[in-house]
């Protein structure tokens, strides 16, 4: 079994250009994204796939800086870019994450990794079921079955948005799912959906920078401690306004 995180990046956000590569504590949000992908127990690598676009080329050259490997291929066709980025680094089992999760927790990782091995499903998520902070997500997929999505899924949002023929298709595929119960004893940990630590507008920059600087060690804290900064200091209203575009 090969575990390979593909972390899709680009710069081209409509919202806030250039987002993967804004400042965050000592790095850059990509940097702490690969750091804390690569910490988890069950990654054997780490990809960053983003695409041949000449906006794109600084990620190319700062991602294996930051310890990542590197794929590019098509911007448009998001899927077929992991799924090539997967298949280059021998993986039996892909673990998408996208780079604007600059928190995401090595531990959940672990988690719904550890899930889909135990349960053999062709895909893993701890977004079946919403109950971590937007910019926690997990997906696991087996390498035999995204070959059948590449082959099958032909609609612009299955390919740009990489596992919705997954979700389309339950008679097709086994899921499996991992909820934040499952995960954190704490129920101040659990189903906490108000939380928005993912990065797609400038007030959720403002919210991710403010857990820095009220959070010691920031870039390598856990989720719960994550949570509870921004509980102890009311940040979750910086950003509760933006609205999360939709899959």
């Amino acid at each position: 079994m090969t575990t390979v995180a593909t972390i899709q990046a680009r710069m081209g956000s409509t919202r806030l250009p250039g987002k993967v590569l804004l400042p965050l504590g000592e790095g850059y949000v990509l940097e702490q994204v690969v750091d804390r992908v690569a910490r988890a127990d069950r990654i054997d690598a780490v990809v960053v796939a983003t695409s041949t676009q000449r906006a794109d080329d600084l990620i190319a050259q700062l991602a294996p800086t930051f310890g990542a490997q590197v794929h590019r291929g098509s911007e448009q066709d998001v899927l077929a870019r992991l799924g090539a980025a997967a298949r280059a680094a021998a993986a039996t089992h892909m673990v998408r994450i996208t780079a604007d999760c600059p928190y995401i927790d090595p531990v959940v990782i672990d988690a719904v990794i550890e899930h889909a091995v135990t349960t053999g499903a062709d895909y893993t998520s701890n977004t079946l079921e919403r109950s971590f902070p937007r910019g926690s997500s997990v997906e696991v997929c087996t390498m035999d079955s995204l070959a059948t999505v590449l082959a099958e899924a032909t609609e612009p949002h299955h390919r740009e948005h990489v596992t919705p023929y997954y979700r389309e298709h339950p008679e097709r595929f086994s899921h499996a799912s991992v909820t934040a119960a499952d995960v954190f004893a704490d129920p101040a940990h659990q189903g906490r959906t108000d939380c928005r630590i993912t990065l797609d507008e400038a007030d959720d920059y403002r919210l991710l920078r403010a857990v820095d600087r009220h959070l010691p060690d920031a870039a390598t804290a856990s989720l719960p401690a994550v949570i509870d900064t921004i509980d102890a200091h009311g940040l979750a209203s910086i950003n509760a306004h933006v609205q999360q575009k939709a899959v």
